[in-house]
């Protein structure tokens, strides 16, 4: 009799493959590997695998997948590789990412390498199917959700994404629309264009601070749920409208002398700027024939900005931790970006143009 001795061998088989790498790194990150309990610091040409949670600190950092597609996270993000496989038929690839904060670009690209039915973005609020090449998303701490739908480099559409939740769904299909989700539970705002956008004015705080545009939205989806019992007339202020002298008035009176280092707020709590959204389209007006929009002009209490013009020179200055003190030709066009102390404030002057100056103060 022959005895056979049958060996199973059992082999090890790794589903945490390789989906791409650190492509770009400017300030830290790390990666957050799931079979691994160590942090790995990001670096460039670092691998990518399935599951991996990838977040950022201080830093930016950019991911390019087998396919050719780029996702660029800003500071303070985090995304998840929740999965993705990539064949040579594009029908048979699929990505499937979390978003869970912060503010991520994403470009999947024009070779077609995954059919972009197959590709999702899920953020805490709202599903993203994809149809176009280039949006970006932000998320809050609080999961709200700020998508917009970016243009091609000749100024032309670069597709159409769909944002769904359980209540509704919108379609974004032109350069620089816009829609937010404020929960899953709600449907997105009606798709909106933002005038005077560029990417460098797309980070963290925007669904903070978002466009006019964006907060007309909301408050429009506010009403049109509201009824007679949400009214509140405790609120209501008679002496409003009959004040002799105009927020304008008041504030032209405003020079270097007036700065008052006690009024600054170190504490300014991002929850009341956060329920203030309706305030913000209060928040311009002419300062000496200079057209003044994202703050109030001559003293905006939120953002600590004075603003003066003495001659021909527009004065901007906040003295915080940090000081800034920009000296501006009050004719020209401005687009000011400030990002100080986890706050971002967005200055146009005389509708933007092409001129952008952009202060990032850290300690």
């Amino acid at each position: 009799m022959h005895k056979w001795l049958l060996i199973t061998v059992f082999l090890a088989f790794n589903v945490y493959s390789q989906v791409g790498e650190i492509s770009e790194l400017r300030g830290n990150g790390e990666v957050l590997r799931a079979d691994e309990t160590d942090k790995l610091l990001a670096r460039t040409s670092l691998d990518i695998l399935s599951y991996d949670d990838v977040r950022t600190g201080n830093g930016r950092l950019g991911i390019t997948f087998l396919d050719s597609s780029v996702i660029r996270l800003t500071e303070h993000s985090k995304i998840i590789i929740d999965e993705y496989i990539y064949d040579a038929n594009p029908s048979k690839s699929k990505m499937a990412l979390k978003m869970a904060s912060g503010t991520a670009r994403f470009i999947t690209g024009a070779l077609g390498r995954i059919d972009k039915e197959n590709i999702s973005i899920e953020t805490p609020s709202a599903s993203i199917f994809i149809r176009g090449t280039d949006f970006t998303t932000t998320v809050d701490e609080l999961g709200r959700s700020l998508i917009i739908l970016l243009p091609n480099p000749d100024g032309s559409s670069s597709g159409s994404i769909s944002v769904e939740t359980i209540a509704g769904t919108e379609v974004l299909n032109q350069p620089f629309q816009a829609t937010m989700v404020s929960v899953a539970e709600s449907p997105p705002t009606k798709a909106v264009t933002l005038v005077n956008m560029s990417l460098n004015f797309i980070d963290n705080l925007l669904i903070v601070n978002p466009p006019d545009e964006v907060e007309r939205a909301v408050e429009d989806q506010s009403s049109s749920s509201s009824n007679v019992l949400d009214a509140d007339f405790l609120e209501e202020n008679d002496l409003d409208d009959d004040s002799d002298l105009s927020k304008d008035e008041l504030q032209e009176e405003i020079t270097r002398l007036d700065i008052d280092l006690l009024a600054v707020d170190f504490l300014q709590d991002l929850l009341e700027i956060i329920e203030d959204l309706g305030k913000k389209e209060e928040d311009a007006g002419e300062l000496d024939g200079v057209r003044i929009e994202g703050i109030v002009p001559g003293f905006d209490s939120d953002a600590q900005v004075y603003t003066f013009v003495e001659g021909e020179i527009l004065t901007l200055v906040r003295q915080v931790e940090n000081t800034i003190d920009l000296e501006l030709d009050k004719s020209s066009g401005y687009n000011i970006q400030i990002l100080s102390a986890g706050k971002q404030i967005n200055i146009t002057t005389n509708g933007g143009g092409e001129n952008e100056i952009i202060i990032n103060q850290s300690d």
